[in-house]
């Protein structure tokens, strides 16, 4: 008998993320693409102890109105909530805009750690963690305290450094439209760590704008397959 991907909420999808999980949040910024609602059901699950890996760490409510005027959740809010242990990503600080985001101001008060990594390098260590592999070397870091107590290599002359793969116990990410297998389609901006995120992940969770009937979509459009996709939350715009 099949199981069912689809389920009716997403407090429902993200109930059994532990104290302690690895998860990654999907999205460039800190608005397109993102898993916002998969965001605020997980800040009142409760889960803590958390490593969040993610492109950027979010602005927080208070500085979101900035970029959308009636405002917004993100990343932010599980940072204030005391949930997040580690951060890895590329964006982590707003350059010193005040205020600071509840992630910069966790940071400041000695209450998390940050592991800065470049954003090609970010997409390229969850690739490799998706596709199995060890790792890669690259010069970007090199150098650079980035590249600080990781192995090195000279290569045609040039020093690269090793970065390792990145994995994790659940992805939370956004797609425009599901089928109900889980084949993805993607909508501008959310085609950024989205995709990639999906692999990586033991189990993916995706918030998708719109749930249709399997067979509709052109095989073409697909990005994500099925198989990488374990749990569904339909939420409207």
């Amino acid at each position: 008998m099949s199981v069912t991907k689809i389920f009716s909420d997403c407090d429902e999808a993200v109930t059994d993320v532990f104290d302690g999980a690895t998860v990654m949040v999907g999205g460039f910024g800190s608005y397109g693409g993102l898993p916002i609602n998969l965001i605020v059901a997980l800040s009142g699950q409760g889960a803590k102890d958390l490593t969040i890996i993610a492109n950027m760490g979010g602005v927080g409510y208070e500085l979101s109105h900035r970029i959308k005027p009636e405002g917004y959740q993100d990343s932010g809010i599980l940072f204030e909530n005391g949930q997040v242990r580690k951060f890895i990503g590329s964006v982590p600080a707003l350059g010193g805009m005040p205020p600071t985001s509840p992630l910069e101001k966790s940071f400041n008060e000695g209450k998390i750690e940050i592991e800065m990594v470049p954003q090609g390098t970010l997409a390229e260590r969850i690739r490799c963690g998706a596709g199995g592999l060890g790792g890669f070397y690259t010069p970007v870091g090199a150098g650079t305290t980035i590249g600080e107590g990781k192995e090195k290599k000279v290569i045609n002359g040039r020093e690269y450094i090793l970065e390792l793969p990145l994995t994790a116990d659940f992805a939370l990410i956004k797609a425009h439209k599901a089928d109900s297998l889980g084949n993805l389609v993607y909508r501008k901006t959310a085609r950024c760590f989205n995709p990639v995120m999906a692999m990586a992940a033991k189990i993916t969770i995706v918030e998708v704008d719109e749930l249709v009937p399997t067979g509709q979509f052109d095989p073409e459009v697909v990005v994500t397959p099925h198989l990488y996709v374990d749990r569904i939350v339909e939420v409207p715009r």
